[in-house]
């Protein structure tokens, strides 16, 4: 469903709780998304009273209050918030849309409204959905610490809005005041409704664009099942407080099971019936043919509008490592994953079964 949805109010199906402690209430921003449905299963089944607030409305559920509106506008965000102890901010625009004004609009502009918002409401945590790409550059990292630093050169415009949103809501931790955030970083989340990834990879394989892999295939990376990154923010929430070193962190959240990047789309591929990539192009070579053809779409760019697939960014994200350290999210929010990847990919590849190929 989306804008044609019944609105908050008009449903005759919602259903409020009264008399429920302030800690005990929740939003989840973005709850129609992927993500966010995953957050508010998760939260509804840990007792919580939630609201979504989102700009469309993707279900129904009784036991939700949905508020739909827009990120940017005070009025619409403020009634989601009021009485609520914590918000998890999970919305976030599809990388993939290229929409450049958008990503700053929602990630930066919007989140920048939701800490007003969340203030002025009396709200007391904020929990971001950050992402472990704010520190990759295109080179290789392993087992990645949150110390370090932001990336200088993002690898998309998508990702250097995250890094200014995630600027934003740590800076704005003020214990003193009662306002306490964090932000988790999971990486490459995917699972079950996942509407990106797997249906993203099946289009692909059946264009015949999946026959090679970009270097050797031993790059490892992390891939972070849905309701591990879930876990991990609902801990997070719970161990948020003045006396915790949580408050004003940011928390690397995956399954911490690096595995091959080109072994893990091959699992998903081979499970849904379809050939795993056989060739191999030198990581170098692949490299310097998507720059030239981004130098190539820049000179036709103001006759010829081009979104070619084959770019620098998606070379250095299929040809080199990058998997990140659990360890801080261990040892202050007590987290372990709650699904092990080969669970995950079954669980995932079963979840997909209209797309296999007969």
């Amino acid at each position: 469903m989306d804008q044609g949805t019944k609105m908050r109010g008009q449903n005759p199906q919602t259903h409020v709780t009264t008399n429920i402690s302030k800690a005990q209430k929740c939003t989840v921003i973005g709850g129609s998304g992927f993500l966010g449905q995953y957050m508010v299963e998760q939260l509804l089944a840990r007792g919580y009273h939630v609201n979504i607030f989102d700009i469309r409305q993707s279900f129904e559920d009784p036991d939700v209050e949905f508020f739909l509106g827009d990120l940017c506008n005070q009025q619409d965000l403020y009634p989601a918030l009021k009485g609520v102890g914590t918000v998890f901010h999970c919305a976030s625009p599809p990388p993939g849309s290229g929409n450049k004004e958008l990503f700053y609009r929602v990630n930066y502009l919007g989140t920048k409204n939701v800490i007003e918002t969340c203030k002025k409401a009396g709200v007391q945590k904020l929990i971001l959905t950050s992402s472990a790409s704010v520190v990759f550059e295109g080179v290789d990292i392993k087992n990645g610490i949150e110390e370090l630093p932001y990336a200088k050169n993002p690898i998309d415009y998508y990702t250097e809005t995250k890094i200014l949103q995630e600027q934003v809501v740590l800076g704005a931790n003020d214990p003193e005041k009662n306002f306490l955030t964090v932000a988790i970083r999971p990486h490459g989340i995917f699972g079950p409704r996942d509407p990106q990834l797997v249906p993203i990879l099946v289009d692909a394989a059946r264009k015949g664009k999946m026959k090679f892999m970009i270097g050797n295939g031993k790059n490892l990376v992390d891939f972070t099942f849905v309701e591990n990154v879930v876990h991990g923010h609902i801990l997070a929430a719970e161990r948020l407080s003045q006396d915790v070193a949580v408050c004003g962190k940011a928390f690397h959240i995956t399954n911490d099971e690096p595995i091959p990047f080109w072994a893990f789309l091959s699992r998903i591929l081979t499970g849904l019936n379809y050939e795993a990539p056989k060739y191999c192009i030198p990581y170098w070579l692949a490299y310097y043919l998507a720059l030239l053809l981004a130098l190539l779409v820049m000179v036709v760019q103001p006759v010829i509008k081009l979104q070619p697939t084959f770019t620098p960014l998606r070379i250095a994200l299929a040809g080199t490592y990058h998997y990140f350290s659990c360890a801080r999210a261990k040892e202050l929010l007590g987290y372990q994953p709650l699904v092990p990847m080969d669970t995950a990919v079954e669980r995932t590849v079963r979840s997909f079964h209209h797309l296999r190929q007969v």
